[in-house]
């Protein structure tokens, strides 16, 4: 079973600096439909003005990862932490028993896009922790890449969630194939381009929820940039 969630049915939140679609319900948007798939809870797709961002706020509870699309995003927290994340990182901010963070546009003359990702953790009150790590590209052309999993293996971050989240590019009519173990669920995310799941077909911000469905055929309808989540 797929069940799509289009693009243009996504909440949306645009001010002056912020232009952001949410997958699932956030902040002022909500639909009691749309509260999460499994232990995701938060896909937010975000485009901030050159030199605005996030002041200062707070988390608890959540493995929040980021992965950005153009431009670069910099990042101070409450643990002392302070990176800027481009194209081809991958970072995961354990909120835990609560941590404090801001969020800004690195750039002053150009936007940075990225998406904010939030997966409830197995156990709450957990030590707030910091990770960012460079993601090998070059593997995840026409190959799911693992880039954050429960055991941070071959260079992914660690979530602490019976979870992994993958990427992948996919040239414009290759195919990539993949399984899901029995009693597994999936989601698939489309950054950029677009694709055809089991037949079924995804454009760029479209997203779908995955069950009961062992087998998955993506094809690249035009080159194409997913995220896949495999979830308990």
């Amino acid at each position: 079973m797929i069940n799509v969630r289009k693009s243009a049915e996504r909440g949306r939140t645009k001010i002056d600096w912020l232009d952001s679609r949410h997958s699932f319900s956030f902040g002022e948007y909500y639909d009691p439909a749309q509260m999460g798939f499994r232990t995701l809870r938060v896909i937010n797709e975000d485009q901030v003005r050159a030199g605005a961002g996030f002041p200062t706020h707070g988390h608890r509870d959540m493995e929040i990862i980021t992965y950005v699309l153009d431009g670069a995003l910099e990042h101070k927290d409450s643990l002392g932490n302070g990176s800027i994340i481009r194209v081809g990182e991958v970072q995961r901010m354990s909120a835990g028993a609560g941590i404090q963070h801001s969020e800004f546009n690195h750039s002053k003359s150009e936007p940075v896009h990225f998406l904010q990702i939030w997966i409830v953790p197995a156990q709450r009150g957990i030590a707030p922790g910091y990770e960012q790590k460079p993601i090998e590209l070059q593997k995840s052309r026409g190959a799911l890449l693992p880039i954050a999993t429960a055991q941070a293996k071959d260079g992914a971050v660690k979530i602490h969630q019976d979870a992994t989240l993958s990427t992948a590019t996919v040239p414009r009519g290759a195919t990539l194939e993949t399984t899901l173990n029995a009693g597994r669920h999936g989601w698939l995310q489309v950054a950029r381009g677009g694709v055809a799941l089991n037949g079924v077909a995804l454009a760029q911000g479209d997203g779908a929820a995955i069950s009961d469905e062992s087998k998955l055929k993506i094809v690249a309808d035009s080159d194409a940039e997913i995220l896949l989540f495999d979830l308990a």
